[in-house]
């Protein structure tokens, strides 16, 4: 009798054994399946990647090819990023010769499809230096532009999969209201600057839509980051300029080494008013870790930088 008793305890704990084993593969199956469902968007810097990701939702795995901190505009992609390409469904860019260095990412992954985010943006030109007659293509430092670079994610993202078309549309229009909603913020918060006091100096001239968004003056170092910035002749138009203005603080941006504006600040008396997000986040623990906190930062960091008490 006891014999008959073990085997049967035998028989279900081998029972129960081969189910609990049976099951477990099936489980991590079922996950690694629903990773694999993510359509894989690989977007040129950390801005675009952060509008992907607010649209997309659960739905995709918004990846960006530059990390926080890093200046785009003479980016070189490595093997690495060609590795990492590859593997993308979809890959979002700004356009507008800000990463001209995507032709050679494009020829490695000829079957991707590439969205400009910007298309159809009030485009603004710049005026002087060698870039005269190009486009500004700093469009996302306007809000109001912005929003046309969330539609036409929104528009990219449900080529790739239209099945999922109504929660891209959701997932849009609450991210808009969102930015809709800082845009009131800064409209009240920058309008408050005084009428003398509201010439906007940085180094790269990357504030043009911003500035004309809210009425600001803008002045700047150099047009576009390259390797040619930051000559005598631009250093000594910037220091006449806040002479003549008496502007009270100069700023310059987390990608660019504000060496050179530390001598207009030596040559005129002018506060280092602060850094200004542009062209990258912040890492994650930084102040412009999102897009609407970097509009928010750049904001509040002109605000204090102009009205400060010396």
């Amino acid at each position: 009798m006891k014999k008959y008793l073990l085997l049967i305890a035998l028989i279900i704990a081998a029972i129960v054994y081969i189910t609990f084993k049976s099951t477990e593969p099936q489980d991590m199956s079922v996950l690694e399946a629903t990773q694999s469902d993510k359509i894989v968007a690989l977007s040129t810097f950390t801005i675009i990647a952060d509008m992907v990701a607010e649209v997309g939702g659960d739905k995709v795995d918004s990846i960006s090819l530059t990390k926080p901190g890093a200046e785009i505009h003479g980016y070189q992609p490595t093997p690495d990023d060609l590795v990492q390409a590859s593997k993308a469904d979809i890959m979002f860019e700004n356009g507008m010769n800000l990463e001209v260095w995507t032709e050679k990412l494009r020829a490695s992954i000829p079957n991707v499809t590439v969205v400009r985010v910007s298309t159809n943006v009030a485009v603004q030109y710049i005026s002087e230096d060698a870039y005269a007659g190009k486009p500004n293509p700093h469009a996302w430092m306007s809000p109001e532009q912005g929003l046309i670079y969330i539609e036409n994610i929104r528009q990219g993202l449900t080529t790739a999969a239209p099945e999922h078309a109504a929660y891209f549309a959701a997932q849009a229009a609450a991210y808009s209201d969102k930015i809709r909603a800082v845009d009131n913020k800064l409209e009240q918060a920058l309008g408050q600057l005084p009428e003398n006091n509201r010439v906007l100096v940085s180094c790269e001239g990357a504030f043009s839509y911003l500035t004309n968004d809210y009425n600001l003056e803008e002045e700047y170092l150099w047009a576009i980051n390259s390797e040619s910035q930051g000559s005598p002749q631009q250093v000594a138009k910037i220091i006449e300029v806040v002479k003549a203005k008496k502007i009270p603080a100069v700023f310059c941006e987390s990608t660019v080494e504000p060496r050179i504006q530390q001598e207009v600040v030596a040559a005129t008396g002018a506060r280092l008013g602060g850094v200004l997000f542009v062209d990258s986040l912040s890492p994650k623990d930084g102040p412009a870790s999102t897009y609407l906190k970097l509009l928010e930062h750049t904001a509040n960091t002109i605000i204090s930088g102009l009205t400060k008490e010396s």
